[in-house]
């Protein structure tokens, strides 16, 4: 049993598995598989070739690029961005406004954070292409990873980041070569 809005778009060669809801003007482009157990929130676009896994929440203006991989217990707080060719993997969180770029990994466990000590919305993690983000890291808000990244597992990044480089530890700081 499903429910799929009819004012959702939904494209050629689509999947939707079992127990899964699509909201009101959602739009999933072709060959995109999602799994059981989903929720797919209003105004989600979902790009080709995508494969959404179990127990995803996708909420309200999430965009994901073509050929992603979402993997089961990924959940998303609204207004992301997320570009082409990126694996979430399980439990991964991503915060109200995290922006992710082409081509980037992250691994499982990773949590990011739109909010500061006061509870304030300053905006989530904008992290580049070509990136990869170890298991276990936290991202908090406000802060940008530049292209080709590398953040260590259990790393806690809370400056920003910048390209080509690789950052361990609590708090992250840049590897030396």
């Amino acid at each position: 049993m499903n429910f799929v809005s009819e004012k959702a778009k939904i494209g050629n060669n689509v999947q939707i598995g079992m127990f899964t809801i699509v909201e009101e003007d959602v739009i999933i482009g072709d060959n995109v598989i999602i799994e059981h157990h989903c929720v797919i929130k209003k105004n989600v676009i979902i790009g080709a070739n995508t494969r959404v896994k179990n127990y995803v929440e996708l909420r309200e203006n999430t965009t994901v690029g073509e050929s992603c991989t979402i993997d089961s217990r990924v959940s998303s707080s609204g207004n992301c961005k997320i570009g082409n060719n990126v694996t979430l993997r399980y439990d991964t969180i991503i915060a109200r406004g995290v922006e992710i770029g082409d081509n980037t990994y992250v691994c499982p466990r990773v949590m990011t954070n739109n909010l500061n000590t006061s509870h304030a919305q300053i905006g989530g993690a904008k992290i580049g292409a070509n990136c990869f983000i170890g298991t276990n890291a936290v991202l908090q808000h406000g802060i940008t990873l530049g292209d080709n990244v590398t953040i260590g597992s259990m790393a806690f990044v809370n400056k920003d980041c910048e390209a080509n480089a690789t950052y361990i530890g609590i708090p992250a700081t840049k590897k030396q070569k």
